[in-house]
């Protein structure tokens, strides 16, 4: 028990870090090496002085709402940890861990949608952009889409798991 007490903690702590990664780093769409664009800004990379330049992405609805599910899915994920964290050393023997995993459950949740309205709106998220055909999703993107699947089976186990001692 305590293994699997352990296994789903380690889980959910790589799940949270990975999300937070996804959500904040700058490559959820790359044109090669010289430019990308992320949530929150459109950077491309100066040769002259080996920097990346970075301005505010350009706000319109979509983005909005995936930059929002995204922090929502963070936040959610957050606070499941920090629930859990806490009826594990206030609930009592044989009590279940329903809020943490429907914390989990929603926050995985809140990041396929997220996820898949960048998928699907990533021409009028990134309109004012270069050709998309010329770029691909970067590894960002991938991680949040990683990171539902991982969020959903965090909060089964979670629903599922007794505290025993």
């Amino acid at each position: 028990m305590a293994f699997l007490l352990l296994s789903v903690t380690v889980l959910h702590l790589i799940t949270l870090a990975m999300l937070f990664i996804a959500t904040m780093e700058k490559s959820w769409w790359v044109w090669g090496d010289v430019e990308n664009s992320d949530l929150w800004h459109k950077c491309i990379f100066d040769n002259a002085t080996g920097t990346w330049l970075c301005a505010s992405a350009t706000e319109n609805e979509w983005l909005q709402t995936v930059q929002a599910l995204m922090v929502l899915s963070v936040v959610l994920s957050s606070i499941s940890f920090l629930v859990f964290l806490g009826q594990l050393f206030t609930m009592s023997k044989g009590g279940l861990f329903y809020f943490t995993g429907l914390c989990q459950i929603l926050a995985g949740l809140a990041a396929f949608a997220g996820a898949l309205i960048y998928t699907f709106q990533r021409k009028e998220i990134l309109q004012d952009s270069r050709e998309l055909a010329l770029g691909n999703f970067g590894y960002c993107f991938i991680l949040a889409w990683v990171c539902v699947p991982l969020l959903l089976c965090s909060g089964v186990l979670y629903v599922h798991l007794r505290k025993r001692a």
